[in-house]
């Protein structure tokens, strides 16, 4: 059930021009003209939901442990709810179609589909594949799933080491990857050499696969993207967003080409990335970032644009857009992403002095409050 009419006053709004301490209303589901109760938010900001494109961070509450799934419908509440409690308004969840098996081999990405069809969550949660490209034999399965489950953003994916595999090496971590995937270390290691021995006829299946793709309206990507060569290569197909590319040569070579960028908020907050990549705060420094997502850790999506904001990097109205209308704008999202008039109702109140997500409201309905702030709404 939405909320009746309200008008929320004295707050610092962020609005497309910038904070302004007028008044922003709602009524069914959208940014209204003005009407309703007046709540007083004095020593609060409100501030257009948070939308993430690629987070995997549920997948902790899917399985919190290896092999104890169970109902991942339930795991879903419980995710509502943590997204809900960060501010997040629209959550795309970055599910893996992978040759790695356990919750990222295609089983598991059909189970996921099925429980967010069933499910009825608050916050608006989408599902991105991310193929494994080498898994060439799955392609048909792949794509009945997208499909299938009306699956609007796909991202091409390659984690086969094969600079190991090429040199006739064992791959580092193999005995714990055939752990979680359910093979012998032995079958693990064949399963990895038969598909590193596809590589040469993976361009033109996937050329095909995202000529598809593309003419069904989805939304391609790629994942790791090393040099600005490969990410021409998936340029080319028609994958034009570049997820987490890991050098700043390839970031700027996209940016440059019109690819979208998009980089993790959780290297932001630790101040670089966690394997010795690129620090996603130089990208967007040089003004190469499109969008920050949550990748493995939700929290950090507000974080990131208060630290971006405090250490002097981008202004806080520009740093918040990285987590709100640049996302809707990098997937063609023109319903959200702004408190503006007509728009969907997608905010979240924070406190001013402990910058702590207070409430959060998607599409009009709460998804989330807590505290003082909710004597104010009674």
């Amino acid at each position: 059930m939405m909320l009746p009419p309200l008008t929320l006053s004295n707050a610092d709004v962020l609005r497309p021009d910038g904070f302004s301490p007028a008044p922003v209303s709602i009524a069914d589901g959208l940014i209204s003209q003005g009407s309703g109760k007046v709540v007083d938010l004095s020593g609060y900001m409100i501030l257009p939901g948070i939308i993430d494109l690629h987070g995997d961070g549920f997948e902790r509450h899917v399985a919190p442990r290896r092999g104890a799934v169970t109902d991942p419908g339930e795991g879903l509440a419980t995710l509502d709810a943590e997204l809900a409690a960060n501010g997040i308004t629209t959550a795309v969840l970055a599910q893996f179609f992978s040759w790695e098996g356990g919750m990222r081999g295609p089983d598991f990405a059909e189970t996921l589909a099925g429980a967010l069809t069933h499910a009825r969550p608050l916050t608006d949660m989408r599902m991105q594949l991310r193929l494994e490209i080498n898994l060439l034999s799955q392609y048909p399965r792949a794509l009945g799933l997208i499909r299938g489950a009306d699956i609007g953003y796909v991202v091409f994916n390659d984690h086969l080491p094969h600079a190991a595999l090429a040199a006739g090496k064992r791959p580092p971590r193999l005995t714990g990857q055939a752990l979680k995937s359910g093979r012998s270390p032995e079958a693990h290691l064949a399963l990895l050499q038969t598909l590193h021995a596809l590589r040469g006829e993976v361009p033109g299946a996937l050329t095909e696969l995202a000529r598809g793709l593309l003419a069904e309206g989805v939304t391609l990507g790629s994942h790791d993207d090393t040099t600005p060569e490969t990410r021409a290569r998936f340029r080319a197909m028609g994958a034009r967003i570049a997820e987490f590319p890991e050098t700043a040569e390839t970031a700027a070579a996209s940016r440059a080409a019109g690819d979208a960028v998009i980089m993790g908020a959780p290297n932001v907050v630790r101040g670089g990335s966690h394997d010795k990549k690129v620090a996603a705060a130089e990208i967007v420094r040089a003004g190469h970032c499109d969008a920050l997502v949550s990748d493995y850790h939700y929290p950090t999506l507000r974080q990131a644009a208060f630290v971006l904001a405090a250490r002097g990097v981008l202004p806080l109205e520009e740093a918040w857009a990285l987590i709100s209308s640049r996302p809707a704008e990098v997937m063609g999202w023109t319903d959200r992403g702004r408190l503006d008039t007509g728009l969907r109702a997608d905010l979240v109140i924070v406190e001013k002095t402990t910058r702590r997500v207070a409430a959060t409201l998607c599409a009009g309905q709460v998804s989330w409050m807590a505290g003082s702030v909710a004597a104010r709404f009674l």
